[in-house]
């Protein structure tokens, strides 16, 4: 048993260093950073430690700014994407035939890069000298005046990359939760047939306390997605995020290392860690939650 146990560990051995080298020391040299004021990165030095970083951080209008993108980013997308990729994969279930090429159908934009998904949505929304882009026209077709959703109002501007995160993460959450609820139990379809319960009954006591541990997965993996957003941002209106007014933290965090107001490694840090701290509060209180509402059959 004991020789068992030792060669468990030697195969285990080369992801715990992976890990160990990658994931542990680099949380722990972020950790320290983040309490070093005024280190300097060319010469490794800095002058003090305290909690210096975190309040200049916390008073510095483009990582505030960069929250409340994050924020609203979060708090729309993650039920938006979530609810919608529920109706379709319901409808995806009912539809029999040629439902495959359907479901492949959903799935393209997820294999997709994201990159170049982000161009077209530039494309369609953003006004030129030449044309005002596909959707404004669509909006003139039907009276209204165009909008400039690239360069325009904070308003148009964050419905953009709504509506672009929505599009991105919803074939992941389809493919997820067309295969949970491939997995429920028809009997209990069936047996609530018999008794002549509704579908919206069936829907709300059968489908979806069958299929909640994979809504509850993919609502946790959507805010974790949804707060390290930054790729998707840059693809829509570039890199100069802090002047567009559309930066998050990632984005922050990343201008401070290596953007225009880069070389702060301990200010960026102490961003990073900020980031950290509020994606284990929601992911704790998510699963509090969890605890009452998820049903694991």
């Amino acid at each position: 048993m004991y020789k068992n146990t030792w060669k468990a560990w030697l195969y285990l051995l080369p992801a715990l260093l992976f890990l160990g080298v990658f994931m542990v020391y680099p949380l722990f040299d972020v950790l320290i950073y983040s309490f070093e004021e005024g280190y300097n990165s060319a010469s490794q030095t800095y002058f003090g430690t305290g909690l210096y970083n975190y309040s200049y951080v916390l008073r510095d209008p483009y990582f505030l700014q960069a929250l409340k993108n994050t924020f609203i980013l979060v708090i729309i997308t993650v039920p938006v994407s979530t609810g919608l990729a529920l109706l379709i994969s319901v409808g995806l279930t009912s539809i029999k035939p040629l439902k495959e090429l359907y479901q492949t159908v959903f799935f393209l934009p997820y294999v997709t890069n994201t990159l170049a998904v982000g161009l077209v949505f530039m494309i369609l929304f953003k006004k030129t000298p030449y044309t005002d882009g596909f959707v404004n026209q669509i909006i003139q077709f039907f009276g209204g005046s165009s909008i400039d959703f690239i360069e325009g109002p904070y308003w148009a501007k964050m419905l953009v990359l709504c509506c672009y995160t929505v599009w991105v993460v919803l074939p992941f959450k389809i493919l997820i939760l067309t295969s949970a609820l491939a997995g429920v139990n028809p009997d209990y379809y069936k047996a609530a047939k018999v008794d002549g319960t509704s579908r919206l009954r069936i829907f709300m006591r059968i489908t979806l306390p069958m299929i909640s541990p994979m809504l509850f997965y993919l609502i946790i993996t959507g805010f974790i997605g949804a707060f390290k957003a930054y790729s998707d941002v840059v693809a829509i209106f570039g890199t100069s995020l802090n002047a567009a007014g559309m930066n998050t933290i990632v984005g922050y965090v990343y201008d401070m290392l290596y953007g225009d107001s880069g070389g702060y490694p301990s200010y960026a840090s102490a961003a990073a860690l900020l980031l950290f701290a509020i994606v284990l509060t929601i992911t704790c209180v998510n699963l509090l939650i969890s605890r009452k509402k998820v049903i694991y059959s």
